[in-house]
């Protein structure tokens, strides 16, 4: 990957950022500033339904493994209603998103994975990590809905909703598709070789 580098004098600091082709601007991670930036904030991937199935397990832990070495993060499966197949929809997605509403904490920064939400490139998904990251976010919760979606509190309580892609994916492959995704936002982050633009 092509790309400039810049450093920032701030006081006794020196902040390091990498410009890549396309102009976006990443802290490279080489300073004690941004790894403790990265330190502190938390990434959750949160997701309805039962436990990862075996095809999706063996990738989804590879890539939360790598995730690791830039924040912390964990995955938080969220089980549905024991008598969920009784239900409507409508009743299913409010007994759902009282148990999501429940988890979350006030300081918790929610991108709710929406099929109308916005869609963004790899490149845009690095630079919107870095804004939180920046911002001093302290929890980036990631929420994957129900067979349903969510209910309209739930997607009133969103600070972001991003659409992977205009189509239609089985949830359990969109766990392994965002953990994938994620880590590849960290590799650009860092100017790594994983991602080639």
């Amino acid at each position: 990957m092509n790309g400039l580098y810049k450093y920032i004098f701030a006081g006794h600091r020196v902040l390091s950022y990498y410009y890549n082709a396309k102009g976006c601007m990443f802290a490279t991670g080489s300073t004690q500033e941004n790894a403790k930036i990265s330190q502190k904030m938390k990434v959750q991937f949160w997701a309805i339904g039962k436990a990862h199935e075996t095809y999706v397990k063996e990738g989804t832990d590879l890539f939360t493994k790598r995730i690791s070495n830039y924040f912390g993060v964990n995955w938080q499966i969220i089980p549905m209603p024991k008598n969920a197949g009784a239900m409507q929809e409508d009743q299913l997605k409010a007994q759902e998103g009282e148990a999501i509403l429940q988890l979350l904490k006030k300081e918790d920064y929610l991108v709710l994975l929406d099929e109308r939400g916005k869609q963004l490139n790899s490149e845009d998904l690095a630079v919107f990590v870095q804004q939180r990251a920046n911002e001093s976010t302290r929890s980036l919760v990631f929420l994957i809905g129900g067979a349903y979606g969510v209910s309209d509190e739930v997607v009133k309580r969103a600070n972001f909703k991003w659409s992977l892609s205009k189509l239609v994916f089985p949830h359990q492959l969109v766990r392994l598709m965002l953990a994938e995704q994620f880590y590849r936002a960290c590799s650009i982050m860092r100017n790594e070789k994983y991602h080639h633009s």
